[in-house]
């Protein structure tokens, strides 16, 4: 019944542009819209991928920005954002449906217009001033989150929709190794300092990989502790480099200090049959099967203690678990059903009393992923004796 009803569809997926898609390494968003490109092509819709100019797609590419920003500094982010999305909405007649994959930009143009039906995919939120926007485009935009953990109660969800990999990319290795790794942003909320704490007291190497987010705090609170020797830093990884240094370990140390938003590398790790440690918040449980694919944690004590009985874990768990859970067939199959519904609904309905009651919480008090969390506006700091 869905690809009866989707084939055929004519759809414009809007990529991110900070790298092209696929990304040559770090680039998470930019990886989903190319799988998610290249996997409804494979379902027989009509796809039109907006992204870079030297992106890599099954699907017909449109392009204003000739490459990804972070690989030419003197491009404009703001010019080019704007200009990227214009490109798009400039030929949305031509659609069936729009799925946007690049943050809440794309919302203040789809407020001015009625068609085609549109999918936000929300993959973070950056600050919570960032929510007036999703707010104000819940009138316009269908959205979809990357986990049931990463919703806020002041949007109504389409559906949840896992990010997928293709396994076949990651090299399964049966042996565990004798490291323990980190791959991410260098971001106080990713934890690379409390991988450091872990690996140093359970006695165990340490391998850090990904690219400085926070430059502060990479110099301040990694660097002095990187020896070289029992604690490396390898620096970003690329596609086969990043596939050994997975494949190669006893186990990925995920230990944030905010909730995960969804968290591809864990579905990566698994792939090879490496294990995860990871917090007990946000996205993380419903990744991670404690016991099995790996182990949930509430305080680096607890992960310190559970780092020798990685190895007695089954990698093929961890394997079959993203073949069946995480793959990009089971994403995009989450997608077409997303698709469907919001092209037999048009527009979004109003949003519940309750949806819209929430819209006035405090965003400071509450345990959302937020990247950045400005100090907490005076208007919202109740008065020494108020009640």
């Amino acid at each position: 019944m869905i690809k009866e009803r989707v084939a055929g569809m004519r759809l414009a997926l809007l990529s991110p542009i900070s790298w092209p898609s696929p990304p040559p390494g770090y680039g998470p968003w930019e990886q989903i819209a190319s799988y998610i490109a290249d996997g409804m092509v494979e379902r027989g819709l009509d796809v039109t991928l907006f992204a870079t100019r030297n992106s890599r797609t099954r699907a017909k590419l449109e392009s204003v920005i000739p490459v990804g920003l972070n690989e030419d500094p003197h491009l404009n982010a703001g010019v080019y954002s704007a200009l990227h999305i214009a490109n798009l909405f400039r030929h949305a007649s031509e659609f069936d449906l729009i799925h946007n994959n690049f943050d809440w930009m794309p919302l203040t143009y789809a407020l001015a217009t009625t068609k085609p039906p549109m999918i936000t995919t929300i993959h973070g939120f950056s600050s919570p001033p960032i929510l007036a926007a999703y707010y104000a485009g819940a009138d316009r935009s269908f959205y979809c989150s990357i986990s049931d953990a990463d919703r806020d109660p002041g949007l109504d969800y389409l559906a949840t929709t896992y990010n997928g990999i293709d396994p076949a990319e990651f090299t399964f290795v049966e042996r565990p190794g004798e490291y323990l790794v980190f791959l991410g942003r260098f971001h106080p909320e990713k934890g690379a300092h409390l991988a450091i704490e872990i690996a140093r007291r359970a006695g165990v190497r340490l391998k850090l990989a990904g690219i400085p987010h926070d430059h502060e705090y990479f110099r301040s609170q990694i660097e002095p502790l990187v020896d070289g020797d029992r604690v490396q830093f390898v620096g970003p990884v690329e596609r086969e480099a990043r596939d050994a240094l997975l494949a190669g370990a006893l186990g990925l140390v995920h230990m944030t200090t905010r909730p995960e938003r969804f968290g591809l590398t864990l579905i990566e790790a698994m792939a090879c049959g490496t294990p995860v440690l990871g917090a007990r918040m946000g996205s993380i449980p419903e990744i991670v099967v404690d016991g099995e694919t790996g182990f949930l944690c509430d305080t680096v004590d607890d992960a310190v203690a559970k780092v020798p009985q990685l190895a007695a874990l089954d990698r093929r768990a961890c394997r079959r678990h993203v073949e069946t859970t995480f793959s990009v067939d089971r994403m995009i199959d989450r997608y077409l059903e997303a698709y469907v519904k919001a092209l037999e609904c048009g527009t979004p309905p109003p949003p519940a009393a309750r949806t819209l009651a929430a819209r006035e919480h405090d965003h400071w008090d509450r345990p959302m992923a937020f990247t950045d969390m400005p100090p907490k506006p005076q208007s919202l700091v109740p008065l020494a004796g108020a009640r």
